[in-house]
């Protein structure tokens, strides 16, 4: 029996119509920042591999943050699938696919949300195993638009479209029957984390939280 490499992903997904897209730059930040967004309703965070302070960060969420499902992003290599499933990560998200990291995800009891674009690359997932993937960048590769126009003849899969997603357009993706949920950072600006204005960034979570489509 092929195991299922997505096991609980539509879970997960399905938890909030927003998933925060986290670029952590200090360790300090973490904890706070990610009770902010699980009170304000975003329970499934996605911390990127794009500092110094996201293993860590993520560490550190992950003991002391009751409630968080925790993820990481911008995973493209075999090594860094390794480390965060190690780590005990709910899930992975990598903007796009290749032979070596696919091939690598088969060995983790992490899932791994794949990222496609075009016809081609989304069918190759669905070849490999993959019906839920993420569509990025979202709004330069053709925003909801281009989406709906791929529900019918791929409607095995359901996306995550993230990349220039707001507050404002958020509701066209959520509406299309083909999208989970989005994920976005209008919710952790940067100004906000770094003044540590944590009600602000619950007050965005909450009205994220609130979105429908």
């Amino acid at each position: 029996m092929t195991r299922d490499l997505q096991a609980g992903m539509e879970a997960i997904l399905s938890a909030a119509p927003v998933v925060p897209v986290m670029v952590i730059e200090r360790v300090a930040d973490a904890v706070p920042l990610a009770k902010a967004l699980v009170k304000g309703g975003l329970p499934v965070l996605e911390i990127t591999l794009r500092t110094a302070a996201a293993i860590e960060s993520i560490r550190a969420i992950m003991a002391e943050v009751k409630g968080a499902i925790v993820g990481v992003g911008t995973v493209i290599t075999p090594a860094q699938m390794a480390e965060t499933d190690r780590l005990g990560c709910a899930f992975a998200v990598s903007p796009g696919s290749s032979p070596l990291l696919l091939k690598a995800a088969r060995d983790f009891r992490m899932p791994l949300l794949p990222g496609g674009v075009t016809a081609s690359e989304c069918m190759n997932l669905v070849e490999h195993g993959y019906s839920f993937q993420k569509f990025f960048p979202a709004e330069p590769a053709g925003g909801a638009a281009y989406l709906a126009s791929l529900a019918q003849p791929l409607s095995q899969i359901r996306f995550c479209p993230t990349g220039g997603i707001t507050l404002e357009s958020a509701p066209r993706y959520l509406k299309l029957a083909n999208v989970i949920t989005v994920g976005g950072s209008w919710m952790v600006p940067k100004k906000l984390i770094e003044a540590g204005d944590w009600a602000a960034v619950e007050a965005l979570a909450r009205q994220a939280s609130s979105l429908k489509g």
